[in-house]
């Protein structure tokens, strides 16, 4: 096996488990409805996720474990993911809400203020941001 084949192994894994995260939070509420579908079918495509892994994650996204990313604009990547999905799904429950923050821990985020981040995040993508702007301005709000 090559270094590079090393790499783009540890890469997939990464883009696998994040994609896993985000079908967990569309599987909150027990199914996956169109609009989630199309989001997922976008992200897997972006992530280079095949078909059958995309299959695979879908029917058993629970072994899949959360990589935090070391970098933090990676880590507001997958936040933005994931609260997109979020924002599809319309989710305002309890369990949801915390599956959330669950995930937002596991990618790294501090405990302590997860909560403030994540309503920052939710009110951003509402209010329509896109990627660069969601990172500036969750960078901008520890300033």
């Amino acid at each position: 096996m090559s270094f590079s084949d090393l790499f783009d192994s540890g890469f997939k894994k990464r883009n696998e488990s994040h994609f896993a995260s985000i079908v967990r939070v569309a599987m909150a509420d027990g199914v996956i409805t169109d609009d989630e579908k199309q989001f997922l079918d976008r992200l897997a495509q972006r992530l280079d996720i095949n078909e059958e892994d995309y299959k695979s994650i879908l029917k058993d996204y629970n072994s899949h474990p959360i990589n935090p990313p070391v970098s933090y604009d990676i880590r507001l990547e997958r936040l933005y993911d994931l609260v997109r999905m979020i924002h599809v799904d319309t989710i305002t429950g309890d369990a949801e809400m915390s599956l959330l923050k669950k995930i937002a821990v596991g990618l790294g985020f501090h405990a302590e203020n997860v909560k403030y981040i994540i309503d920052k995040a939710l009110t951003l993508v509402g209010n329509g941001a896109d990627l660069d702007d969601f990172v500036d301005q969750i960078k901008n709000m520890n300033r």
